[in-house]
């Protein structure tokens, strides 16, 4: 019988590499449609979107059409790599990350539309290049949006199941992960021990919004200080 530890542990590991893809992708993306003007930008947005809009499952059966062994791309990645995504935790990691995506944008996008763009303009003016404007002057001032979707990134990882159980399956041990395990102790009619997965899950989601709460909470405190503090 596979612990419940095995199922936790491997939901934080989908959960910490699925945020860990979006961060960058996310922030990317959001600094595109928040500050670029350019054609075709909607079609972006709409892609960004789109999973809020469907059900995870279809977007579960995408992601089976696409890297399934059977699939062109599928058979690539396993003759070329030796990479299996469909039935792996890899398959659980980028359903997780797609599902997650749109949420963490959206914050992303208010957090950076926040920054008040003569500060940009003022460092680039100075000579600094685009990647030290973002690096120096949006992600500090946007510090307090970005923690918020990346941690609502997470949560949303953690509590994914339509698309896992469609790309990764839901194999013990393997790409269990706890919403799965609790769908199986549920079926199998052991309202108890899912119980107490229930449980492990509120934990976690509530643990991530304390820790989110904690660190704005000390940004504010610094910033409060700081004002307190005055020019020199």
């Amino acid at each position: 019988m596979i612990s419940d530890w095995s199922v936790i542990l491997l939901s934080l590991r989908v959960s910490l590499v699925a945020t860990a893809l979006v961060v960058p992708v996310g922030l990317v993306v959001a600094w595109v449609l928040v500050r670029k003007r350019m054609p075709g930008l909607f079609i972006l947005d709409l892609l960004v979107s789109l999973p809020l809009a469907v059900t995870p499952v279809v977007i579960g059966y995408a992601l089976l059409s696409v890297f399934g062994q059977r699939s062109p791309v599928g058979r690539f990645l396993e003759d070329t790599l030796g990479v299996s995504v469909a039935f792996t935790w890899l398959g659980a990691v980028l359903a997780s990350a797609i599902l997650a995506f749109p949420l963490a944008v959206r914050a992303y996008m208010v957090a950076i539309s926040g920054v008040d763009t003569r500060l940009e303009s003022a460092a680039r003016s100075l000579g600094a290049r685009p990647l030290r404007v973002f690096a120096t002057i949006t992600l500090p001032l946007a510090y307090r949006g970005i923690l918020a979707g990346t941690l609502l990134a997470f949560v949303r990882a953690l509590s994914e199941f339509g698309a896992t159980i469609m790309i990764a399956g839901n194999i013990p041990g393997q790409t269990q992960t706890i919403p799965l395990a609790i769908f199986s102790r549920i079926s199998a009619g052991r309202d108890g021990a899912a119980l107490q997965l229930v449980v492990v899950a509120v934990v976690l989601a509530a643990l991530s919004i304390l820790v989110h709460n904690y660190l704005v909470g000390r940004v504010r405190t610094g910033e409060s200080a700081g004002e307190a503090r005055g020019p020199r």
